[in-house]
């Protein structure tokens, strides 16, 4: 069994007691959360996919951790002009572990 689920503005498939990175959601550490907006479902034999969702279907995760990703570096430079600019920025997300699919 296995689903495609929008969170947070990206569509992720998840399956039961799957561990998955989203983006960040303002949820405490084991807590539980439930997600409606779920975009397909289905098993090995057949599929039902929704316009846009499928009615009735939701995802249950729990919160394990928020996490940040790796430094990513911006480098800005204007050649001839003495402009050099060094920014990063780290990503953050939360760890869930999918509980049902119903």
């Amino acid at each position: 069994m296995y689903a495609v689920v929008e969170i947070a503005g990206t569509q992720v498939k998840v399956s039961p007691s799957d561990k998955v990175f989203v983006p960040k959601i303002s949820s405490e550490v084991g807590s539980t959360i439930k997600f409606d907006k779920v975009l397909l479902t289905g098993d090995e034999k057949k599929a039902h996919v929704g316009s846009p969702y499928v009615e009735g279907a939701f995802v249950e995760a729990k919160v394990l951790r928020h996490v940040k990703d790796e430094t990513v570096i911006v480098l800005k430079k204007k050649k001839r002009k003495g402009y050099r600019v060094r920014n990063g920025h780290r990503q953050q997300y939360t760890e869930i572990e999918i509980i049902n699919l119903a």
